[in-house]
C-alpha cells in the first residue's frame, strides 16, 4: 500500500494525472507481481517509462492500434490476471468500442482500461484528442464499471484498488500538471462509495474529477451569498452510489458537475436514478454542452465551456432563483 504524505501529494499535484498514474503503476509493481500494463505506443504519455524499463517482462507495447491492444490485454487477462491498457481517451473508448464490448463488457475480463487526457486537457491538440464522449459510451456498456478520479491521492487510492478489482473498468483522467488538490491527506476510499467532501444544507452539488474542486470553489461562492452547498466526489459514476444520493434528496437543487459531455455522463446517471423517486428535487447539469469546444489552452476551454468555480456558482445562482434557467 503506497503511504499517503504531504510532501507526496504536492507531488502527485505537480505531476499531473497521467504521470501520477504511471508513479503509482512503478511503485505497486514492486510490491505486487500479479498485473500486466500494455500501451498504444504512449508510455512516455502514460507516465509507465520508468515501469516498462524496470519491468519489461510486464509491459507490452502494442502500438498506434487500440483494437489490438484491448484484444492482446484479453489474452493476458484470460487467466484473472489484472490488465492495465492504455491510451488517449477518445481512442481507447471509440476507435476500440467493438473490442471493449466484447472482451471488457461482453466477456467480462479483468481490463482496466485508462483514458489518458480526459476531458479538455489535450488543449491545442483539439478535439480529435478531447475526451467529451468516453464517460458517456464505457456507461452503456453491460457490466463495465466507470471511474474518475478527483486528483492524485484519488488517483493511487484508486489504483490500488482497481488492482483488486473483478471485473472490467474504464477509469478516465482528467487534468494535467497542476492538478488542483482535493485530499491533502488519506482518505478511505471504496470503489462505489461516493465521498461527501464538503457539507450544507440548501444545494448539492455531486461532481466528478476536476470538477470536484471546481464545485468547492462554487460552493466558498454560494456560501458567502448564503446559500449552503454540500459538495460529493461521485468518483464512480457506474455503478452509481444510490445511498448517497438518497442521502441529498431533500435539498432545494442537485447540480452535477462534470468535465464531460452532460449528455450520457455523471448528470444523466443521476437523473435516471432519481426520475422514479416521488419526492425529490430539481437537477441542473453543469458540463460541455452538445457541441465541440474551440481549441485553445486548458484554462481557455474551461472559461468556454464555463466549468470555472465562479461560472458554476452563477449557474447556481441563477437556477435556484430564476425559473428560467
Amino acid at each position: 500500500m503506497i503511504e499517503i504524505k504531504r510532501n507526496k501529494v504536492k507531488l502527485w499535484s505537480r505531476l499531473g494525472a497521467r504521470a501520477t498514474f504511471g508513479q503509482t503503476i512503478l511503485e505497486l509493481a514492486k510490491e505486487r507481481d500479479d498485473f500486466f500494463v500494455t500501451s498504444a505506443d504512449l508510455a512516455q504519455s502514460s507516465g509507465l517509462v520508468r515501469f516498462k524499463e524496470e519491468f519489461p517482462e510486464r509491459f507490452v507495447n502494442a502500438g498506434i492500434a487500440e483494437q489490438n491492444m484491448i484484444g492482446i490485454a484479453a489474452g493476458l487477462a484470460k487467466d484473472g490476471t489484472n490488465v492495465f491498457a492504455t491510451s488517449f481517451s477518445p481512442f481507447v473508448t471509440m476507435r476500440a468500442c467493438e473490442q471493449v464490448r466484447m472482451n471488457m463488457g461482453y466477456m467480462q475480463l479483468n481490463i482496466k482500461t485508462v483514458g489518458l487526457g480526459s476531458g479538455l486537457i489535450m488543449s491545442q491538440l483539439g478535439n480529435s484528442h478531447y475526451g467529451i464522449e468516453d464517460g458517456s459510451v464505457m456507461r452503456a456498456i453491460p457490466g463495465m464499471t466507470v471511474v474518475n478520479p478527483a486528483d492524485g491521492v484519488e488517483i493511487v487510492k484508486m489504483v490500488e484498488a482497481l488492482c483488486d478489482f473483478e471485473g472490467p473498468v474504464y477509469l478516465r483522467l482528467t487534468g494535467g500538471p497542476g492538478l488542483p488538490v482535493v485530499y491533502e491527506d488519506d482518505i478511505d476510499f471504496q470503489i462505489g462509495k461516493a465521498i461527501r467532501v464538503k457539507d450544507g444544507k440548501d444545494i448539492a452539488i455531486i461532481a466528478c474529477g476536476t470538477m470536484v474542486y471546481y464545485s468547492k470553489i462554487a460552493a466558498d461562492i454560494l456560501e458567502k451569498k448564503g446559500i449552503s452547498a454540500s459538495v460529493i466526489d461521485m468518483h464512480t459514476i457506474k455503478p452509481l452510489d444510490g445511498v448517497m444520493v438518497d442521502s441529498v434528496l431533500g435539498s432545494k437543487l442537485i447540480v452535477t458537475v462534470e468535465e464531460a459531455s452532460t449528455i450520457g455522463g455523471l448528470g444523466s446517471a443521476v437523473a435516471e436514478y432519481i426520475s422514479l423517486k416521488k419526492n425529490k428535487p430539481p437537477q441542473l447539469m453543469v458540463g460541455i454542452k452538445d457541441c465541440f469546444p474551440h481549441a485553445g489552452s486548458y484554462q481557455y476551454l474551461l472559461e468556454e465551456c464555463e466549468l470555472t468555480g465562479e461560472q458554476i456558482a452563477i449557474k447556481i445562482e441563477k437556477a435556484l432563483f430564476d425559473a428560467d434557467y
